[in-house]
């Protein structure tokens, strides 16, 4: 696979393996025993392909940047959401508990409140 990316890389910058040894002090031998996957460099060596090739390490190995996954919760849906689960929880467990609409409800109501003050408090 790191072969396949060397190659790769190398040809997208229009260089022939003897141009890409001459400049990592190699033999054009050693860039296609790598291109052909027979060896592989070391880490020295594969951070200075990197470097002559313009791309990451992680680029040579994987083939291409792993793109991070950013989630971004906006706050007030992420309290609405507490709220609204806080209070169904206390709903369900007070009836079950009690057998109550009316227990249910005013702890619904509570655990609606204690989310509310952690919530403004933390804020």
């Amino acid at each position: 696979m790191v072969g396949k990316n060397i190659k790769r890389f190398r040809e997208k910058a229009s260089m022939t393996q003897q141009e890409l040894g001459g400049k990592l002090c190699v033999t054009r031998q050693a860039v296609s025993s790598w291109e052909n996957g027979k060896t592989e460099p070391d880490l020295e060596t594969l951070g200075k392909i990197a470097e002559v090739l313009a791309v990451s390490v992680e680029e040579l190995i994987y083939g291409e940047k792993k793109k991070k996954l950013i989630v971004r919760v906006k706050k007030e849906e992420s309290i609405s959401a507490g709220i609204n689960a806080g209070a169904a929880l206390a709903m369900v467990i007070s009836y079950v508990k009690w057998r109550s609409i009316g227990w249910a409800i005013l702890h619904g109501a509570l655990g609606w409140f204690y989310v509310i003050y952690y919530a403004v408090k933390y804020r």
